[in-house]
């Protein structure tokens, strides 16, 4: 069955990849960007291609209606920049202000979607220690989790219009067209690679092609509701996947950078990477989701070798 599929952040590393994997199996999709320039030479194929500043839900509604799905991705990278006060607000505002004008636009349209895919991060968690964390579990109280929390309060708001709400609470993706697995790699190959932080705290991780198909699963997947955890079942420490990626690029990982260096760098946003989560994808398991890339090694042999 062709489905009419609705995409916000499809420049994005997941987004470009989702927009092909959703056309090659026969959908039709509507892509809206605020860059019309960035990365569309590769989209000439979508069914419809816009250009929206999206500032009132009012320019949304008419795109938006009749659509069976609707998946938000937008949002500032968390890890672009330093985080002073204003970029805090910059990825705060990206992501609240953005879901909140959708779910508006939403509940304005004649023909409703059936589901409403919004994007999350296993940041809402906070730093947990060695606590398993299933979708159940209580949010932090840091700067992320108050963001994830905003972020999926507003998005949840779509089922006062009889609309399915799915959050896709998503780990580190690893991919070599950017990320964090780019950024470690180059002190790999200059034999000073290692873990960051303590090295102890537990490493939430996710092959993109599987956050991909994690995606899709959740259009399809008219049963699956609420948060969903988007990480692989195969839980490793920082210091568990440096030696594995070491051992892969046939060099050292014991160059481990201390947390209060990368606070010293990062400032605040050092918490992404020093914060321990031991993420469960519970709820992917229980719906009979297929991981294709676990345990780690084989999603890093795919990334690096193959």
């Amino acid at each position: 069955m062709i489905r009419k599929i609705f995409i916000s952040g499809a420049t994005g590393l997941i987004g470009h990849e989702l927009v092909k994997k959703l056309f090659n199996r026969g959908d039709e999709i509507t892509i809206i960007t605020r860059n019309k320039a960035k990365n569309y030479d590769d989209f000439s194929f979508v069914s419809r291609m816009e250009q929206v500043e999206y500032n009132s839900s009012d320019e949304l509604t008419d795109l938006i209606s009749g659509h069976d799905a609707v998946v938000h991705l937008a949002g500032t990278s968390i890890s672009d920049k330093k985080w002073t006060p204003e970029f805090k607000k910059e990825i705060y505002d990206s992501r609240i202000h953005t879901t909140r004008l959708i779910v508006d636009a939403i509940a304005k349209t004649d023909k409703k979607p059936e589901s409403f895919i919004c994007a999350s991060a296993v940041g809402f968690y906070g730093d947990r220690g060695n606590e398993p964390l299933r979708e159940s579990s209580a949010p932090g109280n840091d700067f992320l989790s108050n963001v994830c929390k905003d972020w999926e309060t507003e998005s949840e708001k779509v089922k006062n219009s009889g609309v399915r709400c799915v959050n896709i609470r998503t780990g580190v993706v690893l991919s070599i067209e950017g990320g964090a697995l780019t950024k470690m790699l180059p002190t790999f190959k200059f034999f000073i690679g290692g873990g960051l932080g303590s090295g102890n705290q537990f490493f939430p991780w996710i092959h993109h092609s599987d956050e991909v198909n994690i995606f899709v699963h959740s259009i399809d997947t008219q049963s699956l509701e609420g948060p969903v955890n988007a990480v692989a079942p195969d839980s490793v420490t920082m210091n568990e996947f440096a030696r594995s990626l070491g051992s892969i690029l046939k060099r050292p990982s014991f160059f481990n950078v201390p947390g209060f260096a990368l606070k010293m760098i990062m400032g605040e946003g050092a918490q992404m990477i020093t914060a321990s989560q031991k993420v469960v994808p519970e709820k992917l398991l229980n719906s009979n989701f297929q991981f294709q890339y676990t345990p780690l090694k084989t999603a890093l042999v795919d990334l690096l070798l193959l």
